[in-house]
């Protein structure tokens, strides 16, 4: 694959070595306090229970802000020391605690610098946390359509090309906001496209939710960061070890200042920010640096061996590096394995729901060709044989031979497909269409008019329609598909999805 060639040596590896917060927090859990502060369990003296299920350790470590803890609202102390760590470990000028996911770290970007009326140029296939940003803050989406896999149903992402047009038609853009990588792994070259925004002094603000670890590992596509986007929103939890909603917002300071950014995520996050998170993000960044080349390159060996493997399974094909030959493609991300399963003759949906409840193997997601298995540095060589084997069976069941006979993958269902290619028409502002008097009206009623909720399948939380877009036939007919297969729909109001909520005339 193409490479950009990372140079890992940081300033003070010993000084990387260091975790500040983590170890100020367990040096503040041994010290014998008398606490009558929140939280209400008093460490590990008032819930037995959970004493149990998470161990005394992790109780005594869950407290609230103090003059010697520090207070993320505010740093000054080891959660600055801890911050400033990260924020050398991912080359930017700055890094900012992120405790509720990178949900919140994308809404904090586009808060941050998007006033009402600003238009925001995107692509289609981001998360919905984007979409609630316009909301928040009344921006205006122009969106560009991706490059789009009409073999695996799969969008992938923004050719340079596209995004100089986009340009170029609306001289009045305030941001670009983009993908690195997409769910599946798919990067554009983002260094040329800063490039070419910044000429035209539009801010870049990046979701690198699933690209945490690309700076620690040479073989890997380039961050954010380092291609001179102005912000990026990392989900260190994802793919980078911290603890579940643990995530950091990362600024260059050349064109946003740092303190209005802090301003803007104390309006969004909790003043009661949890201890344990923050303190797994900074030994997640130690892991990162001091081990993550030989974690890293370990995770990436066992993703092309089970490449290798799952490629002689008939009916399956691991779909990595090849995406190379696609528009809008520059680098993969190889450590996600995204598996085609349409030569089987069933959706991914159906494959995703065997490996868990015939093998007990989870999967990140499933859609109607693929399923998409993440290898981290976490993931063992038991692991994947355990689903390399686990494939393998679901390839020789009988059981798919009559299944093959009821559903169809052919000609119909790629023209259905094809929805993901459409741009919609976005009619009013997403806020406008979210504060807007609504009612509610059967699918078949709503063509045309003008849609007041998010309807998506979850994961990957991509919106299938959004507030303020055109309801068209064909978004219809991709909804009442993914219902057939058994998608997991959410968002909408009415949880049968007989219904939609629609802008009221």
């Amino acid at each position: 694959m193409k490479g950009i060639n990372v140079n890992l040596q940081f300033e003070s590896i010993s000084q990387q070595e260091q975790t500040p917060l983590l170890q100020s927090l367990i040096e503040y859990s041994n010290r014998d306090i008398a606490c009558f502060d929140v939280p209400g369990h008093v460490r590990n003296q008032g819930v037995e229970i959970l004493n149990y299920f998470f161990g005394e350790s992790v109780m005594r470590i869950d407290i609230n802000s103090s003059p010697y803890m520090d207070n993320v609202s505010n740093p000054c102390g080891v959660i600055k020391e801890a911050q400033e760590l990260l924020a050398k470990a991912y080359k930017a000028d700055r890094a900012f605690f992120i405790t509720n996911g990178t949900t919140q770290g994308i809404h904090a970007m586009m808060l941050s610098v998007i006033n009402e009326g600003d238009k925001v140029l995107l692509p289609r296939n981001v998360h919905k946390s984007a979409i609630n940003a316009l909301i928040f803050s009344g921006g205006v989406p122009v969106y560009i359509q991706p490059e789009y896999d009409d073999d695996l149903g799969i969008s992938l992402n923004l050719s340079v090309e596209c995004v100089r047009k986009s340009l170029e038609e609306n001289e009045d853009v305030k941001v670009l906001f983009l993908l690195n990588p997409t769910y599946y792994g798919a990067c554009t070259d983002l260094k040329e496209i800063v490039k070419i925004c910044h000429e035209r002094n539009v801010l870049v603000l990046v979701d690198e939710a699933h690209g945490a670890h690309f700076p620690f590992y040479d073989k890997l596509p380039p961050s954010a960061m380092e291609c001179g986007a102005d912000m990026s929103a990392v989900s260190i939890h994802k793919t980078g070890g911290a603890l579940t909603q643990a995530s950091a917002l990362l600024l260059n300071s050349k064109n946003i200042e740092g303190d209005k950014l802090l301003q803007t995520i104390n309006m969004l996050q909790s003043t009661s920010a949890s201890y344990l998170l923050m303190a797994s993000i900074d030994g997640a960044r130690s892991n990162l640096v001091t081990k993550g080349e030989v974690k890293l390159s370990k995770a990436l060996n066992l993703a092309r061996y089970a490449k290798a493997k799952i490629n002689k399974i008939p009916g399956m094909r691991v779909v990595s590096d090849e995406l190379l030959h696609k528009t809008g493609v520059y680098f993969v991300d190889e450590t996600k394995l995204c598996i085609n399963v349409k030569g089987l003759g069933i959706s991914g949906y159906k494959v995703y729901e065997l490996l868990y409840k015939d093998f007990s193997v989870q999967v990140e997601l499933g859609d109607m060709y693929n399923i998409l298995a993440l290898v981290s540095i976490g993931t063992t060589k038991e692991d994947i044989d355990k689903l390399i084997k686990s494939l393998s069976v679901i390839s020789k069941s009988e059981a798919l031979g009559h299944e093959n006979k009821d559903l169809n993958l052919s000609k119909d269902l790629s023209n259905n497909m094809s929805i993901r290619q459409i741009t919609p028409i976005v009619a009013i502002s997403p806020r406008n269409a979210f504060y807007s008097k609504k009612e509610e009206v059967t699918l078949d009623k709503s063509i045309g008019r003008i849609c007041a909720e998010c309807i998506m399948a979850y994961p990957p939380g991509i919106p299938i329609i959004s507030p303020g877009e055109v309801i068209t036939k064909e978004i219809l007919d991709y909804i009442k598909l993914l219902k057939q297969n058994n998608a997991y729909m959410t968002d909408m109001k009415d949880k049968d999805l007989k219904n939609i909520l629609v802008v009221k005339k």
